[in-house]
């Protein structure tokens, strides 16, 4: 198991159930209870997305009284988006790059096909 901090980030977003867990904790803090409300898996397994969430530092968990609630911590998202980013430049070089060669190249064929 990765145990780099990168490495929890991208393993705990690669779980749909756990990318709806944050999406709902955007809207603000919540309890297990009511995080599971949309899902059809038990309280237990909706603890265990938690404690996922929070090795990987995306939340963060409170106890009041018999409650405990989750807050969204978006450091951890920041850090894998700025990691991204390094690939979507690349990305858009390389694309940016393929539609000068493909503007050229069409540009060479009308040229021919006028001679």
């Amino acid at each position: 198991m990765a145990t780099d901090r990168l490495s929890m980030i991208f393993a705990a977003l690669a779980d749909p159930t756990r990318r709806a867990i944050l999406a709902r904790l955007t809207e603000g803090e919540a309890t297990v209870g009511e995080l599971a409300e949309p899902f059809d898996i038990s309280l237990p397994a909706v603890s265990r997305h938690l404690k996922v969430l929070e090795a990987a530092g995306l939340i963060s968990r409170t106890r009041s009284a018999q409650w405990r609630s989750s807050r969204l911590e978006a450091g951890p998202l920041r850090e894998a988006t700025a990691w991204m980013e390094d690939y979507r430049r690349f990305w858009d070089e390389s694309f940016d790059r393929l539609d000068a060669h493909l503007k050229r190249t069409l540009a060479r064929n009308e040229e021919n096909h006028h001679d």
